[in-house]
């Protein structure tokens, strides 16, 4: 143990010592898993939560199908606070960087203007404390030792971190609701050709399947809630269905918002085909299970190797090597 202080003691900041070092380390573990804990346990999609965002969105568009003047200038409910007057004074409210922004948070289910405001306000700021932690570990208090020639390319990836920490985090987030999309989707369309065949119209039955699927599948009933939302109130029923189609950004579901448009344009028998690609969709998610079962034995042959051989390896064969020696040993 004291050769091993001695050796990071040459790495170590004046006046931290090995069990201070180990000590950090552990509470930065233990609170990085009661965080993974609290996250998992955590219910993000709840009933509440889901009614409200949805609940806004219905008066919005009540809003702009009562006037035209609301057509043009939409009712903001921005909040008048420090991140949103920095952001409107550099005009970045209306920039091409908003509408993208907006888009991708509709795909990763965060639809408030509260939530494009931070994600900007993030990807202005970011870069700048990210490089201001970098330079005092640098130059001021060298918490992590960086060697000379090392230092700017780590000023450089600290504030490039900074710059794309909140997209990535965006893409990802959107990733996982368009699997969790993919998976609920199949239930969700049995659901919507029994409530079709009962003789429900296109509305009632979103809003009857996103009901059903409120606690199983949240993303597509929230997904379900809201164009039911938006044919009710929009003029043009083709663009909720459109609208449906960009926040999802899930191929499958194109299909399904081409077979509703044809219904609702030539009137073409809606449940079976809905019907028809429900039993697609299911026989699809068979097959990517199948798929990843399959690849399991080559997935596991590596980790055999490297950790389960060798330990089978000392296990039977250590006892026998130790009584080899102990023979030669004595003779």
């Amino acid at each position: 143990m004291s050769t091993l202080g001695s050796f990071f003691s040459h790495w170590l900041p004046a006046g931290v010592s090995l069990d201070d070092l180990v000590s950090i380390v552990a509470g930065v573990a233990t609170f990085v898993v009661l965080g993974a804990v609290y996250q998992a346990l955590s219910y993000d999609g709840s009933p509440t939560r889901r009614l409200k965002l949805l609940a806004d969105r219905r008066q919005e568009l009540r809003a702009i199908g009562l006037s035209a003047r609301s057509r043009r200038a939409r009712p903001s409910r921005l909040p008048q606070g420090l991140m949103h007057r920095i952001l409107h004074q550099l005009n970045l409210l209306r920039s091409l960087e908003a509408r993208e922004a907006q888009r991708l948070l509709a795909q990763a289910g965060y639809r408030s203007a509260d939530a494009m405001v931070l994600f900007l306000f993030c990807r202005l700021t970011l870069p700048c404390l990210f490089g201001l932690a970098a330079a005092i570990d640098i130059f001021m208090m060298p918490v992590v030792p960086i060697i000379g020639a090392a230092r700017l390319p780590v000023l450089i990836l600290a504030i490039l971190a900074g710059l794309f920490a909140p997209t990535i985090y965006l893409k990802n987030a959107s990733t996982k609701r368009r699997a969790a999309l993919q998976k609920g989707l199949p239930d969700g369309l049995d659901l919507l050709v029994i409530c079709v065949e009962a003789g429900l119209t296109l509305d009632a039955a979103l809003t009857r399947v996103a009901r059903e699927l409120g606690r199983s599948w949240p993303a597509l009933a929230d997904e379900f809630s809201l164009t039911a939302i938006e044919l009710a109130f929009l003029s043009d029923r083709r663009q909720a269905l459109e609208n449906l189609g960009a926040r999802s950004n899930l191929p499958a579901l194109r299909g399904v918002i081409n077979t509703l448009q044809q219904a609702e344009k030539f009137g073409t028998p809606l449940a079976s085909s809905l019907r028809v690609l429900s039993s697609e969709f299911r026989e699809s998610r068979m097959m990517r299970a199948e798929e990843k079962a399959a690849r399991l034995p080559s997935l596991l042959t590596v980790p055999m190797m490297i950790f389960i051989l060798p330990v089978l390896f000392i296990v039977l064969l250590g006892p026998a090597l130790l009584g080899a020696l102990q023979a030669f040993h004595g003779s």
